[in-house]
């Protein structure tokens, strides 16, 4: 570790989304803020998002679209610093952007534009930036007044960092090859605050081998349908489903995952997943009004599925007759059983594989207000290191510029 000291006014620990946008809205009061990342960019995370687009955010957003031990504590944030904000952030700095479905919000050109707004930003409020800059230890110096002198100690490989203020803003533990590291867990146990066990979310499942045989051969097969959990079917999802040579994937299961995961915050068994292949129709009047042809029940689905899937699906329940043979029995099953589809995932594919982190930090350690520890003044937490996790869509990003920003306030 390297022997020079530096006092600054705030340390934020990860130049992440969350991490960006607390530094710069602290550099904008005056602070003197220093922002330290192990990783050799920043803002990895952004840059890869949305297919090199970044979702940076969607138009309707509430606290209904997340997932927390505390399913208010998201509000306040949420409020002060909305989509509206951010997206007035977006248009001063002249970044195109399109809006897709359900609101979602992507720059037109390249991810990096976000980055460099932020980054822009940070350099005009005076902000500095240490990159590849490994975190050995974190003290505090017990000092308990900020007026007085730095609460922490903060030293690494660049030198030791005394500061008033330090923002945790090292992320979960979704996507390691981009650098995802426990350390913020670590600093909130050493400090003595409770993690939710941390588990990998929007995340693809996957199936039990034996049904997993008869569908990877259909990997790469897409269809719409509507996703629940068998045990609590609400909320449910609407869009993609997509068969993978380890399970299944695509909009709706992503979704439905974070659910799937949060039934149980241990080990043991979560139950099935339930998919609704004919969304948004009478599925038992549908099949009425094929019924007088001689037309078997595969056939009849390609009209509203893949043809592989349907004749598959088809062969995996033993439906192999045509519809005006199939009894009235066999029918009502055909009709329960196209509607819940239930399925056994073994698990997910882990944080590998995982947009974003489920767990985290427990809210009711912090301020909703101003992320701060309630036991620990000058100490914050933001972004996906706490136990805040949105849906697919744009919902995370905005919960970084927005718990960023309530630090920002006052770190």
């Amino acid at each position: 570790m390297s022997s020079r000291v530096s006092d600054v006014d705030v340390v934020v620990l990860g130049a992440g989304a969350a991490g960006l946008m607390c530094a710069l809205e602290a550099g904008r009061r005056g602070r003197r803020v220093l922002v330290i990342d192990h990783w050799r960019a920043i803002g990895e995370r952004i840059r890869v998002s949305g297919g090199g687009r970044c979702n940076f955010t969607n138009r309707s957003v509430s606290a209904a679209n997340y997932l927390s031990q505390n399913p208010h504590f998201c509000h306040s944030a949420l409020a002060r610093f909305s989509p509206r904000h951010f997206v007035a952030m977006v248009d001063e700095h002249g970044i195109a952007y399109e809006e897709r479905d359900d609101g979602q919000l992507f720059c037109t050109k390249s991810a990096e534009d976000i980055t460099r707004m932020l980054t822009r930003g940070c350099d005009d409020a005076g902000v500095r930036i240490a990159f590849e800059c490994i975190v050995g230890s974190v003290a505090a110096t017990g000092s308990s007044d900020a007026s007085v002198g730095p609460r922490f100690s903060v030293a690494t490989g660049q030198g030791t960092f005394l500061s008033r203020s330090l923002v945790v803003a090292t992320g979960g533990l979704a996507v390691p090859k981009l650098g995802a590291t426990p350390i913020g867990y670590r600093l909130a146990e050493q400090f003595g605050l409770q993690i939710v066990p941390p588990k990998p979310a929007l995340v693809p499942l996957a199936l039990q081998p034996d049904l997993l045989a008869r569908l990877a051969p259909l990997s790469g097969v897409a269809f719409r349908a509507e996703a629940a959990c068998a045990a609590d079917p609400s909320p449910r999802f609407l869009n993609d489903v997509l068969i993978t040579h380890h399970g299944l994937s695509g909009p709706a299961i992503l979704q439905l995952s974070s659910y799937w995961q949060m039934r149980e915050y241990g080990p043991g068994p979560k139950g099935a997943v339930t998919l609704n292949l004919l969304p948004g129709i009478d599925t038992a009047l549908w099949l009425e009004e094929r019924r007088p042809g001689n037309v078997l029940l595969a056939t009849a689905l390609s009209e509203r599925l893949p043809r592989r899937f349907a004749r598959e699906w088809c062969a995996l329940h033993g439906f192999d007759k045509t519809l005006n043979q199939m009894s009235r029995a066999e029918l009502d099953q055909a009709v329960r059983t196209l509607s819940q589809w239930n399925l056994e995932p073994s698990g997910t594919l882990g944080f590998d594989k995982a947009e974003v982190t489920l767990g985290g930090v427990a809210t009711d350690q912090l301020s909703s207000k101003t992320m701060e520890a309630s036991t620990v003044a000058g100490l914050y937490f933001i972004g996906e290191v706490v136990d805040v996790t949105g849906w697919l869509g744009g919902y995370n990003f905005q919960w970084a510029w927005s718990s960023g920003w309530a630090a920002g306030q006052c770190a």
